[in-house]
């Protein structure tokens, strides 16, 4: 059986896991193999793809950052952990 300890970092594991395969996808797939298809679209006189390249992945990591605090906030109150 495993420790609190343990349950912890496999949980925390897994959610870093999980933000980083969505923060690669943002930043890497998306721009790359989409680019086509996004620059049909614009946003403010600038084609989508580039806009997913430069400000996209930006903002999604922050975003990424963002929800990766309130997790570990939230998995900090569930196993006590004090800082």
């Amino acid at each position: 059986m495993l420790s609190n300890n343990q349950k912890y970092w496999k949980e925390n594991i897994k959610y870093l896991t999980i933000l980083l395969i969505a923060w690669a996808i943002v930043s890497f797939v998306i721009p790359v193999f989409f680019v086509e298809s996004l620059n049909t679209i614009k946003i403010k006189g600038f084609k989508l793809g580039f806009w997913f390249a430069q400000q996209g992945s930006i903002i999604s990591f922050l975003l990424i950052i963002i929800i990766y605090i309130y997790l570990i906030n939230k998995l900090d109150k569930k196993y006590d952990v004090n800082d």
